[in-house]
């Protein structure tokens, strides 16, 4: 998003400055910048912004700063770098004027937020968060990095503390909510999942009263959020009676297919969340007047995000790289997926899932039983508590020989290549964290 040098100094509360001209581009990062960017000299946890602003003067940026520097280059200074970032993007979110999308859920939230904006693109100029950028910063550039001509933009909004929604909401002003589900991700700084429910529920209660919640039906926590929304509600599901509701569902080889509404869909994406979160998608169009038929050919074309859900073919063995991030919901749901999956042997190979607190050694033994309750053939855990995981499996049934534990990913991919053949399948997920690309990684490497 172009702005005005003059108009960004001032929204972010540069109490004097001089300057003309348009900014380019906005940067949190030294080495990204190009000339007449603004970069924003953040305080992280391991880094400093401010001791890097030589390399914004050496390639042309104006830096903002929030302590005193000796500088001769344009430099402004604030009471705080981050807030003045935030108040920039939501001035710069109002002046742009377009509609906003803000997807919001305890899973598949990126995936959603990927299809909502394809779907919409089919007729809008939409812009969307790239990645993940979903938090108190990554928002605001989000915001600030849209293009000049989208018209609609589909944002991210992440939270593990209750409160940071409607911070974000507060920045996003969206006229569109979309809520995937309520699961036990970042369960750690909740009491319950009730308090994880309300921290979802504060994107909705952010609407306007002309604004549309697009609310899973089979998700009966996100269902009930419909009850504090004064506008219009979208329901979707597969489960439940929904305005846009998948029948006849079934896994292909490539992906799935069902129908919604009457109208036929195929797309890349395997697995029962994956149709609901193609459903968010059609729903969310349908909050800007676009019918199911509209969008039939835009579902073939579905991009399926690296690391998220990924079906390959290596020597003869079906890979799904899913290793992008983990939460109970989600692993159940790719184990499902797994399960589904005609092959010889299924293999399951799942990193801990972080943040989950005092629940966390509960919530791995139910993955693990999962595992087994789906007749997952071989289970290796790498890390931490996927050690309660793996053993738990092994009490439900799975042969103890069946089971692996690796503390380091790269030792579980080592361990892969001696016990997988031609005909496996084998899944690959974890938590950011756990790092379990490394495992695919060597076991690539290693020739299969």
């Amino acid at each position: 998003m172009r702005i005005g040098l003059l108009n960004a100094l001032d929204w972010m509360g540069v109490e004097s400055f001089q300057g003309c001209g348009n900014v380019s581009g906005w940067s949190i990062d030294s080495r990204t910048v190009e000339p007449w960017d603004v970069f924003f000299a953040l305080h992280g946890s391991n880094h400093d912004g401010h001791d890097y602003l030589d390399q914004v003067k050496e390639r042309g940026g104006i830096a903002i700063v929030d302590r005193e520097v000796r500088t001769d280059f344009p430099c402004f200074s604030v009471d705080d770098t981050l807030r003045a970032m935030q108040r920039l993007a939501r001035q710069a979110r109002r002046y742009w004027g377009g509609k906003v999308v803000g997807v919001t859920g305890s899973a598949g939230k990126t995936s959603t937020k990927d299809i909502c904006a394809h779907f919409l693109s089919t007729c809008f100029p939409t812009g969307k968060t790239v990645g993940n950028f979903n938090n108190h910063v990554g928002l605001p550039l989000s915001i600030l990095r849209l293009p000049d001509t989208a018209r609609v933009a589909v944002l991210e909004l992440g939270m593990n503390h209750a409160g940071e929604i409607r911070d974000l909401a507060t920045i996003a002003d969206p006229d569109v909510a979309v809520i995937t589900n309520v699961g036990h991700a970042h369960i750690e700084f909740f009491k319950d999942i009730h308090g994880i429910a309300l921290a979802k529920r504060e994107l909705v209660e952010a609407l306007p009263a002309g604004g549309v919640a697009v609310l899973n039906a089979d998700d009966w926590r996100v269902a009930s959020f419909a009850r504090v929304h004064r506008g219009r509600t979208i329901t979707y599901g597969i489960d439940e009676t929904a305005d846009y509701r998948a029948t006849n569902l079934e896994q292909t080889s490539h992906g799935s297919k069902f129908a919604c509404n009457g109208v036929d869909f195929e797309v890349p994406l395997q697995g029962r969340h994956s149709a609901l979160n193609v459903l968010a998608g059609i729903a969310c169009a349908a909050a800007f007047g676009l019918h199911p038929l509209d969008l039939v050919e835009a579902a073939r074309t579905i991009p399926v995000a690296h690391m998220r859900g990924e079906r390959s073919e290596h020597k003869g063995v079906t890979i799904l790289n899913d290793a992008y991030n983990a939460n109970p919901d989600a692993m159940r749901a790719m184990l499902d997926v797994l399960a589904e999956t005609p092959a010889r042997n299924r293999i399951a190979v799942l990193g801990e899932m972080l943040e989950l607190g005092s629940q966390s050694e509960a919530l791995h033994e139910i993955v693990g039983a999962y595992a087994a309750k789906k007749k997952i053939d071989k289970l290796i855990g790498i890390r931490g508590d996927a050690r309660v995981m793996v053993e738990a499996a092994a009490k439900a049934g799975m042969p103890p020989d069946a089971t692996l534990f690796f503390n380091d990913p790269v030792d579980a991919g080592t361990a892969l290549g001696s016990i997988v053949a031609p005909g496996d399948a084998v899944l690959f997920k974890g938590s950011r964290g756990v790092r379990v690309e490394r495992a695919l990684e060597t076991f690539l490497e290693a020739g299969g």
